[in-house]
């Protein structure tokens, strides 16, 4: 088995959070005798069928590749692979373990995305309402048509209506600016934040073209948020942690850290023009105008598995119910029909680089998740599901036949 540790060489350049390794076949390489043995303060759960995806971790933290790693994989039956290498904040010397607290940043549009199943689920959304039903900010939405000779945007309304469907699949229009330079420049010339500093001036961004016209990657998923808030006249954090993080035992998850986890939390690191890391600690608004749905959250390696266990189970996990079976059957199909996830071009290349999981591959958007159209060059089955976080994380879960009949791998872990 090949195992393929720097996904586009963990995206280079990235301001980096988490790496990851890209675990795959697991479900097909459960034989052997798994065991749990005591690391340190934590218990991992090891087998010599996965020596390789060791050696592989190890090997990466040995060279510099990475201050930190964690992969862990996983089928119905439960846990099957949960390795930890590596530093959490070299300056400390605070190992890597499965309950690191870790940014999530892009992993949290996977719990928006839950939330507003849930209010789908009751009725209380429509897939095909207009979102500007709920949000009146919504109901006009204006156009960014380009910049005029002296450098100012020009705008103009839009035709079509953003749906909370748009919203879900980065079909509305709404962009990110790391990834379009006509937000980046809008920003420039309006002093408008971008979205990553939480303030709700962000939500002045316009649109970059008419909803449903194409797919971008942007900021529809904190719009989402804005919905969830809305509906439930709960903040998300508070919803969050009554309606999915409680029921699933995800005590170490949410936007706001309290002091313990504080001390646990993973140090992001800058890669260098020599190729060193330098370590770069940060940490998020904790004093937010808005909780933001689209990158706002942190959790633990071992909490996002269980969320995620929750997807492959069908909506449950240890008994607990959080949507239903058919609710997650839909959100692992296309929503965005002929239009096609098209590469994320960097325009801020301090941030990101360009970002494309599958090359060359015709890839659709679910509910809200990246779905590969065809098997993947490193085991995954088509029809898998998976997304990732600017600071190099990653998960994906494969719904295929092999095994218990579905994979799951989240992968964060710590440049």
């Amino acid at each position: 088995m090949t195992v393929l540790l720097a996904r586009r060489d963990l995206l280079k350049k990235a301001a980096g959070l988490m790496a990851v390794a890209a675990v795959g076949g697991l479900a097909s390489q459960e034989a052997g005798a798994t065991e749990v043995h005591q690391r340190r303060d934590r218990v991992l759960v090891h087998s010599p069928a996965y020596a390789t995806i060791d050696r592989s971790l190890q090997q990466a933290v040995d060279d510099g590749t990475v201050a930190g790693v964690v992969a862990m994989g996983a089928t119905q039956r439960g846990l099957i692979y949960e390795g930890a290498f590596g530093h959490a904040d070299r300056r400390t010397g605070s190992a890597m373990t499965p309950d690191t607290v870790v940014w999530l940043l892009s992993m949290t549009k996977a719990f928006t995305a839950t939330a507003c199943m849930q209010l789908i689920e009751q009725g209380k959304l429509r897939l095909d309402q207009p979102a500007g039903d709920i949000l009146p900010e919504l109901q006009s939405p204006q156009v960014l048509d380009g910049f005029d000779a002296s450098g100012q945007p020009t705008l103009r309304p839009a035709r079509n209506t953003i749906t909370v469907r748009h919203l879900l699949t980065h079909t509305s229009g709404f962009t990110y600016s790391i990834w379009s330079r006509n937000i980046s420049q809008y920003e420039k010339v309006t002093g408008m934040p971008d979205i990553g500093y939480s303030m709700n001036g962000a939500f002045k961004a316009p649109l970059e073209f008419e909803p449903g016209e194409r797919w971008q990657y942007g900021i529809s998923m904190d719009w989402v948020g804005k919905l969830v808030e809305a509906v439930t006249d709960q903040s998300l954090e508070v919803y969050f942690r009554e309606h999915i993080f409680a029921p699933l035992g995800m005590s170490n998850s949410g936007f706001l850290l309290g002091s313990a986890q504080k001390r646990r939390v993973a140090t992001m690191h800058n890669r260098q023009a020599d190729g060193s890391l330098k370590s770069a600690p940060f940490e998020i608004n904790q004093r937010p105008e808005f909780f933001m749905g689209g990158g706002g959250a942190f959790s633990t390696p071992r909490d996002y598995m269980a969320f995620l266990q929750m997807l492959v189970n069908g909506g449950t996990n240890e008994g607990e119910r959080v949507l239903r079976a058919d609710t997650v059957a839909a959100m692992f199909q296309n929503h965005i029909g002929d239009l096609q996830v098209t590469e994320m071009k960097s325009a801020q290349p301090a941030w990101s680089n360009s970002f494309d999981q599958f090359p060359g591959m015709a890839h659709k958007w679910g509910l809200s998740f990246d779905i590969n159209t065809q098997p993947g060059p490193h085991g995954r089955s088509a029809g898998s599901i998976s997304w990732a976080g600017l600071p190099n994380s990653y998960f994906w879960v494969d719904p295929s036949e092999e095994g218990d009949g579905r994979a799951v791998h989240p992968d964060p872990a710590v440049l």
